[in-house]
Formats: C-alpha cells, sequence, structure tokens
C-alpha cells in the first residue's frame, strides 16, 4: 500500500499541486476582493466578457489548425501562427485597393463585397501557404523522430516572417475603417459593438460548419480514421496523403479567416502579428485538449474570456497597478493550473501510449 501512494503521489507531485494550490487561492482572493470593492458595475462585465467571447471565437479558429494537424499527424505545426498572419497580411493590399476605389466610403453593400472578397483571398493565401509547407516542409520527415518535424516548423514560422518582413517592410500598416461595422447594435436591450457581434457570429458559423464536416461527411470521417491509425487506414483504401493535404487546407483556411476576423478588431497588420495569437492559440488547444476539435473550441473560448476578464477580476483586487497589462501572463497560469489539476486538458481524454 505504501509503495502504491508513494508511486501516485511522488514528491514532484506533491510540489506541483501546492503551487497549483497556491496560484488557485491567490485567484480567488483576488476575486474576492474585486467584486467586494464594487469598482466595476454589471455593464463593464458584460463588456469585458463579450470582448472575451470575440478574442475566444478568434483563438479557436486558429486553435483548430494546431488541433487538426496533432490530431492526424502528432506534431506541433508552429508555423501556424504565421499562415494566420500571411492571410490578412496579403489581404491588406487587396483592402487599400478597395479604399482607393470608394468600397469602403459608406455604402452598406459595396462595404460587404469588399470585406467578402478580402475574407476569400486571405483564406486562399493562408490554405495554399499551409499546403505549401506539408509538401515541402513535413511530408519529407513523416517518418523522422518527432523533434525534427517540431524543428522544421519552428524554421518554417521564422521563414514566413523574415519573407514577409523582407518583401512589405516591418512597419505597421492599418486596414481601412469599414463604416458597416461602427457603432453598436441593440441585442435583447444590451448594445454591443457591431464588429464584436460579427466576430463572434462568424467564429461560431465556422466551428459549427467545420464539426459538421467533421462528423457527417465522408472525408470527416476519412480524417478521423486516418487520426486513430494511418497504416490501417492505408489498408481500407483511404489516401492518407490526400487526407493529410485536406487537414492542412481546412486548418489553414480558419487560419485565414481569423486573421481577417482579427484585422477588423484591431485594424493592424505587421509580420509578427502571428506570433502571440497563434501562441494563444496553442494554449487553447491544450486547455480544450490537444487533438479533440470540440476542446480546441471550448478552450479558445474559455481562453478569450479568462484573458478579457481575469486581470481586472483578479488582480484589481490584489492592488496591482494596470492589470490588463498582465493579461498574457495571466492566460499563461492558466495554463499551468489546468496542465496541474487536469493534464488531458477540459474535455481530452487519456492517449494511448501509442499516441502519446
Amino acid at each position: 500500500m505504501l509503495k502504491r501512494l508513494t508511486r501516485r503521489f511522488s514528491g514532484t507531485t506533491i510540489v506541483m499541486w501546492l503551487i497549483g494550490l497556491a496560484i488557485l487561492a491567490i485567484v480567488v482572493m483576488g476575486t474576492i476582493l474585486t467584486l467586494s470593492s464594487g469598482k466595476y458595475k454589471a455593464s463593464e462585465w458584460l463588456d469585458l466578457t463579450i470582448n472575451g467571447l470575440a478574442l475566444g471565437g478568434i483563438y479557436a479558429l486558429i486553435a483548430l489548425g494546431y488541433t487538426l494537424v496533432y490530431g492526424i499527424l502528432r506534431m506541433i505545426n508552429f508555423a501556424h501562427g504565421d499562415i494566420f498572419m500571411a492571410g490578412p497580411f496579403a489581404a491588406y493590399f487587396v483592402a487599400v485597393a478597395f479604399d482607393n476605389a470608394n468600397y469602403f466610403g459608406g455604402d452598406a453593400a459595396l462595404e460587404v463585397i469588399a470585406l467578402t472578397v478580402i475574407m476569400i483571398f486571405a483564406m486562399v493565401v493562408s490554405t495554399v501557404l499551409a499546403i505549401l509547407l506539408e509538401r515541402i516542409a513535413y511530408r519529407p520527415l513523416r517518418r523522422a523522430p518527432r523533434l525534427i518535424p517540431l524543428i522544421t516548423a519552428i524554421g518554417a514560422s521564422f521563414f514566413l516572417e523574415y519573407s514577409f518582413r523582407g518583401l512589405f517592410g516591418s512597419g505597421v500598416k492599418s486596414y481601412p475603417e469599414v463604416a458597416f461595422l461602427q457603432g453598436k447594435w441593440i441585442i435583447f436591450g444590451i448594445a454591443i459593438l457591431k464588429i464584436r457581434v460579427v466576430v463572434i457570429a462568424a467564429a461560431i458559423l465556422m466551428l459549427l460548419g467545420l464539426n459538421t464536416f467533421v462528423q457527417r461527411t465522408k472525408v470527416g470521417k476519412a480524417m478521423q480514421a486516418v487520426s486513430e491509425d494511418k497504416d490501417t487506414a492505408a489498408l481500407m483504401g483511404i489516401d492518407v496523403d490526400r487526407i493529410i493535404v485536406i487537414t492542412f487546407l481546412v486548418g489553414g483556411a480558419l487560419a485565414g479567416a481569423a486573421g481577417v476576423l482579427y484585422v477588423l478588431m484591431f485594424r493592424q497588420v505587421t509580420f509578427i502579428m502571428g506570433f502571440m495569437p497563434g501562441l494563444k492559440a496553442f494554449t487553447a488547444a491544450v486547455l480544450g485538449g490537444i487533438g479533440n476539435v470540440v476542446g480546441a473550441a471550448i478552450g479558445g473560448f474559455f481562453l478569450g474570456i479568462a484573458e478579457s476578464l481575469f486581470p481586472n477580476l483578479v488582480l484589481d483586487g490584489l492592488g496591482i497597478p494596470a492589470p490588463y497589462q498582465l493579461r498574457d501572463a495571466l492566460a499563461f497560469v492558466l495554463l499551468v493550473l489546468v496542465l496541474i489539476f487536469r493534464p488531458t486538458g477540459i474535455v481530452g481524454e487519456r492517449l494511448a501510449a501509442k499516441k502519446a
């Protein structure tokens, strides 16, 4: 019995749990102090929550690219954040062309047409780059030890970033203002910024579309089969290479769409813009359960809401000045907590030894 307990609760495990409980105690104490102070009104908490949902939708769309590739190849595509950057960066020049043609002059119909073209163009660029990465950088290393594709993915990330920097400069470029998305809509008696409504609705529609694609179509079922066992799937007549290309295609398209939604919210593009959202999306995928499509979506929304709410909710009560500047650190603290108390993620399952 003593040996079994010692094996289950090692010194490292106990220290990890103590760290996790200490962090959790700080979070609870800060939350209680903030709420008891009455500094923020209910409308402000609601506004922060809606902003978190918009951010979470973007993180979820990017996280799906990570989780789809991991589910098929058991590798982390660290260049995915730069696929997210490439689409809206290339589409910036299309947006400028539309702006010069007065498509963003206040006519809602023209603005919708322009945004549709921009979205499609960004998705095409991100998709093409994702497929090229798979074909050139990853396919030759498919049977290599796992560390080699990981290093290759990091190298591909730097290649994309500095290629865009060399071609288009390191300055920040601003998207044209879309008059149609300015102001607020009243929804169920709540005034919500139009851009947030559009981002949340678009993200949810794309997430539902992907879930339907994976669960209901032949290609989606083939993706699930390849995820379970590539060799057995090949024996059943599934073209594994084709399914892997489709996986990168879907992930790239979602990343490009997420990039456009992101620049509609923040209206700026730069060659390095994919680093932090990509890192947070990877965090979201791990939070939800890496390899789990639904988990990636839940993890994205969870992380977005936590990033928007928790700095004010937790740190303000602890007397920390400018708590919102620590939102990135707080997001990764949440990751530590989840990995300590539930290492497989929010909805993840314990992987078999062959897949782990």
